[in-house]
């Protein structure tokens, strides 16, 4: 089993997945109890997750999001939708505009380690259809989808991207201890 920092290391959007392996039961369960597992405002997760397996299903989700291919090819697409009303009955509207997204999209962060954990891979979607979605899945109205994650063995090794400098996009309120003032200069004070 990998550390967490190794886990977060070798996530990458996979595009390609081994059609000839399924993803185990047991394994899909664990990925979806560490999503359950993230934390939430108040505890509410104000979210909930579809588990799509039939191809046709997976086909018709792959056409709402914009014909992406690898949707489809993945044995196992996990669709996240943010329950907004659950999470205003406890904080008004700030509940239902933001804390129910953040709820499910970090419940979609999760799920999406614990399938590198589960030695598999996975691709965050979040361009779709989203009335597509809800018809294709038969959401009540009061879900709204926010993230697609394909889920499978991984038929391809992606190449690790680049990534920005911790400099160019972590801001101290204070120079790190070791002097300097940083990449922002003194921020004045």
């Amino acid at each position: 089993m990998w550390s967490f920092f190794e886990t977060v290391r070798h996530r990458h959007s996979v595009r390609h997945y081994q059609r000839d392996m399924p993803v185990e039961p047991e394994k899909l369960h664990a990925v979806l109890e560490m999503a359950c597992a993230a934390p939430s405002a108040g505890d509410l997760q104000a979210y909930h997750i579809t588990v799509a397996t039939r191809r046709a299903t997976r086909e018709a989700l792959a056409r709402a999001a914009h014909g992406q291919a690898f949707v489809a090819e993945a044995p196992v697409l996990l669709v996240f939708s943010a329950d907004p009303e659950r999470s205003a009955a406890h904080y008004g509207e700030r509940g239902r505009r933001l804390y129910a997204l953040q709820d499910a999209t970090i419940a979609a962060a999760y799920a999406q380690l614990a399938v590198v954990a589960a030695g598999m891979g996975s691709t965050w979607v979040g361009a779709f259809d989203e009335t597509a979605v809800r018809r294709i899945l038969g959401l009540p109205a009061h879900l709204v989808p926010v993230a697609l994650l394909s889920v499978g063995y991984p038929a391809e090794l992606p190449a690790p991207t680049p990534r920005r400098r911790l400099e160019e996009m972590v801001r101290y309120e204070e120079p790190p201890s070791g002097g300097g003032s940083g990449p922002l200069g003194d921020a004045g004070g």
